[in-house]
């Protein structure tokens, strides 16, 4: 790691929270705490629920994506990757603390280190309380977070970075929350984080298809470089659809409330999503649909957790 330190033009700069909430990108927080209360709001419809547990998985969530953020941001830089300018950083991109000159590189990966270390004091708790199964889950999840952009797996650079987001932005998270509130899972919980997994993976290729042209050039190949602009606006249409079909499947079975179908409401969403990747070609344009595809998964997200709220009120 460059260890030199880089000089903050004019004034004081930002101060440190303001700074630190910058590094984490606080927007994109919109991700994955709200997915672990889908599965804690999926618990609390199969009547279990602690307060307690959920706050733990919570924060620990939230601090688990902070430091993914932040060492992703690290080993983008370290590889040339993101040097936009940065005087007008994207709000949907990286942060570009470093390229900005607030923060060393050193500072950026020790704040990365830290977040892990918050997010493994919470996970440590939960593993007392809820057994191993919570500590595979952590565990996988902080090497997933800090192997997706650093060598030598690099697993976005690699077209791998849309199965391991789907992974640990879906089935980790939700059925993780849910564990921590009823010790087992069911099939409602998975096809929940099914659901989950793949708006939150639609992220990731929404962000791809706006970098479909910049990614190759400094060294990046994610699975929308292999495929083409086209076939990956198809993924981000056929990874939409399967939230709401795994939805459905899970309502069919018997497996999930059918008050979940209230999640149709953000299927206009979608469409403008798609439309907005295929009518574009602006790398600044593009952001529309990564912002719509973010509101989509907070929206979904959002509806589910009032679903089964809904069908836990009726348990009773």
């Amino acid at each position: 790691m460059a260890a030199e330190a880089i000089t903050v033009s004019g004034g004081t700069g930002p101060n440190p929270i303001s700074l630190w909430l910058q590094a984490i990108r606080v927007r994109t927080l919109v991700v994955m705490p709200p997915a672990c209360l889908v599965g804690a709001a999926c618990a609390l419809a199969d009547g279990h629920f602690s307060l307690f547990r959920l706050i733990l998985a919570f924060f620990g969530t939230a601090a688990i994506q902070s430091g993914t953020n932040i060492i992703n941001d690290y080993y983008d830089f370290q590889s040339g990757v993101d040097p936009r300018e940065a005087a007008n950083p994207d709000p949907f991109g990286p942060s570009l603390v470093v390229q900005r000159g607030l923060l060393t590189p050193d500072q950026l990966w020790w704040g990365g280190i830290a977040a892990f270390g918050i997010g493994a004091v919470f996970g440590l708790i939960l593993v007392a309380l809820c057994g191993w199964p919570i500590l595979l889950i952590g565990v996988a999840s902080i090497a997933a977070a800090y192997f997706y952009t650093a060598r030598p797996l690099a697993l976005a650079y690699h077209a791998l970075g849309d199965i391991t987001g789907f992974i640990f932005m879906g089935p980790a998270i939700v059925i993780g929350g849910y564990y921590v509130m009823a010790f087992n899972v069911t099939w409602g919980a998975v096809l929940t984080s099914c659901a989950v997994g793949f708006l939150g993976t639609g992220i990731l290729l929404a962000n791809n298809v706006r970098d479909i042209e910049t990614d190759p050039q400094r060294g990046k190949y994610t699975l929308s470089t292999w495929l083409g602009r086209d076939k990956a606006i198809w993924e981000v249409a056929l990874f939409d659809a399967g939230a709401y079909l795994s939805i459905a499947i899970g309502i069919l079975i018997g497996a999930i409330s059918w008050l979940a179908l209230i999640v149709l409401i953000t299927l206009p969403r979608a469409f403008d999503e798609i439309a907005i990747l295929r009518r574009e070609r602006d790398w600044d344009r593009l952001n529309l649909a990564l912002k719509r595809s973010a509101q989509l998964h907070l929206e979904f997200c959002i509806l589910l957790i009032v679903a089964f709220a809904i069908r836990a009120i009726f348990r009773h």
